[in-house]
C-alpha cells in the first residue's frame, strides 16, 4: 500500500524518470528470459517490477507509450484483419530431397558467381512465417505473408509474444522477416486441452501457429504462448550489414530472437554434413523442424543472383525425409466430440516412433479409412514427417492374410444411443443429441455464449463444475438453477451465485433468434438464425417445417434444410426445448425481428473492409430491417458487395463474378 502511495504524491517528470527506468530494466529482464534463456532473477520479482510499471502508467496515464511492456495484451477483439503491402515481397524457398539436388544447386550458384560462395545453413522452422516491422527502434506492424505481397495485419498477436521487443536499439527501419512457431511442450499442451475440450487436435506447429494468429483476440493468443524465430532480411536501409550472417549477429545483440543454430559452410560438402547430422539429432531441439534452409551468405552476390516470381535463387530448403513406421492395427474406436461428431481411432499395436511410443491415432472419417482401404488386423505404415500428430499412410498388402475386418461407422452413438446422421456429401457422421454427454459442456458453453444467449458471468470452468457436480445435464438445466446451489460450487460465493441467476433471468427475454443459434443446430449460424426467425412465429412452427419448407427459404439450402429437421426429429432435443419453454425462456419471434420494410427483399448483401459510419453488425442490421439478407462469403447469387477502408479477398471474388460493387457513400445513398 505504501508504494501507492508514494505514487500519487509523485511528480510527473519524477514518474516519468521512474517509468522509462523500470521499462528498461524489465526490457532487460524479458530479453535475458525469452531470448537469452538465461533468466537472472525469479519469476516472482519480475511480477513485482510489472505490477509497479503497471501501476506508475494507471495513475499517469498520459505517459504511457505503445512500446511500454505493459501493452503487449490489450484493447477489444478485432473484428477483422486489416491488409498490409510488403515493402519487400515475402517469397517461398524451393525445395530439395536429396544431396545430389543440393549439388545442382551449388552448381547453378558458382556458374551466375564464378566463384564459390559462402553458405550459412539454419534450421527450417515448422511454423508460420510473417514479417516484422521496426521503424526509430520501434515495434509498428507485423503482418503474415499472405500472397507474398499482401498479408494480414497480425501486429496486436505478435505484441504477445514476449521474445519480440517493443522497443530496440536500432535507428534505421528495419523489416525482418520470422516464424512464428509453438514448442514440443506447448504444442502437447494445447493439444490437450483441446481434446479436454472435445476440438481437433492441431496436427503439427505450423497449423497451431496459424490457428493462433488468426485468432481476433489477441488476449486469447497472449495464453498460447507464442514463440518466433526471426531468419530473412526484409530490408535495411543504413544497416551497413554486407552478409547474412552479420545480419544475425546484429540482431541478436538487439535482442531480437535470430534463428539458431546457424552454421557458416565454405562448400556444398561442409553443407551437406551439417545437414546430414541434424536429420539424426532433430528430435533433442525443443521445436519442430521439417529440413534446414541453405542461404548464400553476402547479400552482394544474394543481389547478383536474384529471384524468380516465388523463390529467391541464393536460397533453398532441404527437407528431412518423413519418419515412418509399420505396427498392426488392432482395433477401431469411434469417438465422439464436444459438437457431436463421430471419429474413428486407430488402436495400434504400440510402437516407437520420432522420440515417443505410439499407441493410438486418429483415422479422421469413414471416407479416409475407405479410401485408404484400412481394415482391422492390418499392418499398417504410421508418419510423424512434419506431423506432431501420427498419422496412417497406407497399409502393408503384403502381409495381408485374409482375417482382416472391414469397418463402417456405428448407426447410433456409442455414447448416448441416438440415431447419427451424415448430411449430404459431408464427410463427418453426427449425434445430434444436444443431451448427449460427450456434447453437454461445448453444447453450454455454445449456448450461453455473447452472439449467442448471451449470459453474463459464464465461463468453461463454471460450465465445467457443473457438468462434473450433475446439477447441468444439458443447456435447459441452466434455467433450474438456484442461487444456494451455485454458492455451494468450489470458490463460488453468494453475490457470483446471485450475479449467474441474474444473468440466466435476463437471457430468457431474448429474441427468437438468439436462441435459434444458441441451440446448436448443424450448419445454423447466426444470419441463418435471424432468416429462420423472420419467417417463423416461433419455435414450434420451425420444429414442424418440413424440408422443403425449408429450401423455400432464400439462403437457406438442401443441406442446412435437412440439418434444421434433423435436430427437431430427434426426440432427446425436443425433451429439452420443452424444458425451456417450462422455465420461461421466449420461444416466441419479437417485432423487432421482423423486416419493417422490403425494399431490400430478395437482395443480399455482403460487407468487406472496414466502414467508417457503421460497424459490421450495425450494417447487416440496417439491410436486415429493409428484408434483405446479410451473408459472409460472396457468390453468384450476391446482389451487392459494399466495399470499405482496406477490403479483403471478397472484393476480388466480387470482381470476377461480376458483382455488383458498392463504396460506403453509395450503400448509405441506398439505404436512404
Amino acid at each position: 500500500m505504501g508504494v501507492f502511495c508514494n505514487i500519487r504524491h509523485m511528480k510527473l517528470s519524477q514518474a516519468k524518470t521512474e517509468i522509462e527506468a523500470l521499462r528498461e530494466e524489465i526490457r532487460y529482464h524479458e530479453r535475458k528470459y525469452y531470448v537469452e534463456t538465461k533468466p537472472e532473477i525469479p519469476d516472482s520479482e519480475f511480477d513485482m517490477l510489472m505490477k509497479h510499471l503497471e501501476a506508475l502508467e494507471f495513475e499517469f496515464p498520459e505517459l504511457v507509450s505503445p512500446d511500454s511492456p505493459t501493452q503487449r495484451v490489450g484493447g477489444e477483439p478485432l473484428k477483422g484483419f486489416k491488409q498490409v503491402t510488403h515493402k519487400v515481397p515475402m517469397l517461398s524457398l524451393d525445395n530439395t530431397y536429396s544431396e545430389d539436388e543440393l549439388k545442382a544447386f551449388d552448381e547453378r550458384v558458382r556458374k551466375s558467381l564464378k566463384e564459390d560462395p559462402e553458405y550459412i545453413v539454419e534450421p527450417k522452422i515448422d511454423g508460420l512465417a510473417v514479417n516484422l516491422f521496426y521503424q526509430d527502434g520501434k515495434f509498428v506492424q507485423a503482418s503474415t505473408r499472405g500472397d507474398g505481397t499482401r498479408g494480414d495485419d497480425v501486429s496486436g498477436n505478435i505484441r504477445t509474444i514476449r521474445s519480440v521487443p517493443l522497443k530496440i536499439p536500432v535507428k534505421f527501419e528495419l523489416e525482418i522477416r520470422g516464424e512464428v512457431y509453438l514448442t514440443k511442450e506447448e504444442l502437447a499442451r494445447l493439444n490437450r486441452g483441446r481434446e479436454s475440450e472435445g476440438e481437433e487436435l492441431f496436427a503439427n506447429p505450423r497449423n497451431a501457429a496459424a490457428g493462433s494468429l488468426k485468432l481476433l483476440d489477441p488476449k486469447i493468443v497472449a495464453k498460447r504462448n507464442l514463440n518466433i524465430f526471426l531468419h530473412t532480411l526484409g530490408s535495411a536501409a543504413g544497416s551497413g550489414w554486407k552478409t547474412h550472417e552479420e545480419m544475425l549477429v546484429s540482431l541478436r545483440k538487439a535482442g531480437l530472437p535470430a534463428v539458431t543454430p546457424a552454421k557458416k559452410c565454405s562448400s556444398i560438402s561442409a553443407v551437406i554434413d551439417y545437414v546430414n547430422s541434424w536429420e539424426s539429432k532433430r528430435d533433442s531441439l525443443p521445436f519442430e523442424i521439417d529440413g534446414m534452409v541453405i542461404k548464400v551468405n553476402s547479400y552482394e552476390e544474394q543481389k547478383v543472383l536474384g529471384t524468380t516470381n516465388k523463390s529467391p535463387r541464393y536460397a533453398i530448403a532441404y527437407k528431412f525425409k518423413a519418419r515412418q513406421a509399420v505396427t498392426k492395427l488392432l482395433d477401431i474406436l469411434v469417438q465422439v466430440g464436444r459438437t457431436g461428431i463421430l471419429t474413428p481411432v486407430a488402436v495400434l499395436e504400440p510402437v516407437h516412433l520420432s522420440g515417443s511410443t505410439i499407441s493410438r491415432c486418429t483415422l479422421h472419417n469413414e471416407d479416409e479409412i475407405k479410401r485408404k482401404d484400412i481394415r482391422v488386423g492390418d499392418f499398417v505404415v504410421i508418419e510423424k514427417g512434419g506431423e506432431v500428430i501420427p498419422k496412417v499412410v497406407g497399409v502393408v498388402q503384403s502381409k495381408r492374410t485374409g482375417k482382416e475386418k472391414l469397418f463402417s461407422m456405428p448407426p447410433h452413438c456409442p455414447v448416448c444411443g441416438s440415431k447419427v446422421s451424415r448430411l449430404g456429401e459431408e464427410v463427418a457422421v453426427k449425434c445430434q443429441n444436444v443431451s448427449c454427454k460427450a456434447q453437454v459442456e461445448g453444447r453450454v458453453i455454445h449456448f450461453t455464449r455473447r452472439n449467442a444467449m448471451d449470459i453474463e458471468n459464464f465461463g468453461p470452468a463454471i460450465v465445467e463444475k457443473l457438468i462434473s457436480t450433475g446439477k447441468v445435464n444439458d443447456y435447459a438445466d441452466l434455467y433450474y438453477l438456484k442461487q444456494e446451489e451455485l454458492s455451494g460450487l468450489d470458490r463460488m460465493g453468494e453475490k457470483s451465485a446471485l450475479n449467474l441467476v441474474e444473468g440466466l433471468e435476463k437471457s430468457k427475454k431474448n429474441t427468437l433468434s438468439r436462441l435459434i443459434f444458441a441451440l446448436g443446430i448443424s450448419d445454423v449460424g447466426e444470419n441463418t438464425a435471424e432468416l429462420l426467425s423472420s419467417k417463423y412465429a416461433d419455435l414450434d412452427a420451425l420444429a414442424a417445417a418440413t424440408i422443403e419448407d425449408l429450401q423455400k427459404i432464400r439462403g437457406v439450402g438442401p443441406k442446412v434444410a435437412v440439418s434444421i429437421n434433423n435436430f427437431f426429429q430427434e426426440s432427446h432435443n425436443l425433451k429439452v426445448i420443452e424444458k425451456l419453454k417450462k422455465a420461461g425462456v421466449n420461444t416466441k419471434r419479437k417485432k423487432e425481428e421482423l423486416a419493417t420494410g422490403s425494399k431490400f427483399k430478395d437482395m443480399t448483401f455482403v460487407f468487406t473492409g472496414e466502414l467508417a459510419s457503421f460497424t459490421r453488425d450495425e450494417a447487416e442490421r440496417e439491410v436486415k430491417k429493409l428484408g434483405g439478407t446479410a451473408s459472409g462469403s460472396v457468390s453468384a447469387k450476391t446482389s451487392y458487395v459494399v466495399a470499405g477502408n482496406e477490403p479483403g479477398s471478397k472484393l476480388a471474388k466480387a470482381k470476377k463474378l461480376g458483382v455488383k460493387v458498392l463504396e460506403e457513400e453509395d450503400f448509405k445513398k441506398l439505404l436512404k
